[in-house]
């Protein structure tokens, strides 16, 4: 694992922002951290980045206790921006690569290959405050990243860029994976967990309240509901077992009986010699799912 959490507990006053957490992030995997707002997400990213220490528990960095040079192997791109405004690109970058470990000589060949990488050369001089917010993204992620870390923690990294730039990010993150790098993902764009991740854990009220494999999980939430396209309109007479929850001209959705199984429904409209274009099993949406837990939890 290159993330192990163990029972970690954070309270500020009388308010316990992490409760009792438990989790665990492979090796090389995209995982997702998932929460309402308020849910104890920041407060948990905090202590993994040793912004803030655990009051009890504790968390490990590729078998190792968090220790004060462990931000050197991590990078963490928070959704509240942290660029300074008044300072030039190329010395930002300059200066937070050091930061991270990073010797001059090293720093200078890593930031020319971003900036060439996302042919933003010329921009070495610019001011922050003169750059675009999405501008101001890319150079955020570049400062993120180019001292390769071994976990990066990703707080909502799509928000101001255009669907262009937000390709190019995705293309980065995913040559990053490939490369070795653990990720985690912190975002509320459900799409985009199902799109990217392959384990996730979803915080609400300071706990852990769903964690796992993102196949496994979709599977688990699954109602049993199939979809039937044909090619001439269906029979209106079907059996018991197999019920009807959405009707269209050419198609139908059921929902399965639980002691049904979908090759029978197959085998039933075969036999009634309807000429089937397409039938899938409809999996509930990462989206439902996230809203259905929320609110088992909310009592």
């Amino acid at each position: 694992m290159i993330l192990s959490v163990q029972d970690v507990v954070k309270s500020y006053g009388n308010y316990m922002a992490v409760n009792h957490v438990s989790l665990d992030v492979p090796k090389g995997s995209v995982f997702g951290m998932l929460g309402p707002n308020g849910a104890g997400k920041t407060s948990l990213i905090r202590m993994i980045t040793t912004i803030t220490a655990p009051d009890s528990g504790v968390i490990y960095l590729d078998g190792q206790k968090l220790h004060a040079r462990s931000p050197e192997q991590i990078g963490y791109m928070p959704e509240e921006r942290g660029l300074y405004k008044k300072m030039k690109v190329g010395e930002q970058l300059l200066y937070l690569a050091q930061l991270k470990g990073l010797t001059h000589h090293q720093a200078m060949n890593e930031i020319d290959a971003w900036l060439t990488k996302f042919e933003i050369k010329d921009w070495w001089n610019k001011k922050v405050e003169d750059l675009s917010k999405g501008m101001q993204q890319k150079i955020q992620f570049i400062a993120t990243v180019l001292h390769k870390p071994k976990l990066l923690i990703l707080d909502e990294p799509f928000t101001g860029l255009d669907p262009i730039n937000t390709n190019l990010i995705k293309e980065e993150i995913a040559h990053l994976n490939e490369s070795g790098i653990s990720i985690i993902f912190s975002t509320h764009r459900m799409e985009q967990v199902e799109e990217m991740c392959d384990h996730i854990v979803l915080i609400n009220k300071g706990k852990n309240v769903l964690y796992g494999e993102v196949k496994a999980i979709k599977n688990q939430y699954k109602q049993n509901l199939f979809r039937v396209e044909a090619h001439e309109a269906l029979p209106t007479e079907l059996p018991d077992r197999f019920q009807v929850v959405k009707s269209e001209k050419n198609a139908f959705t059921f929902k399965l009986e639980n002691d049904a199984e979908s090759n029978e429904l197959l085998k039933f409209f075969l036999q009634k010699g309807v000429r089937i274009s397409r039938f899938e099993e409809i999996l509930p949406t990462f989206n439902e799912i996230f809203i259905q837990r929320v609110a088992e939890t909310e009592g």
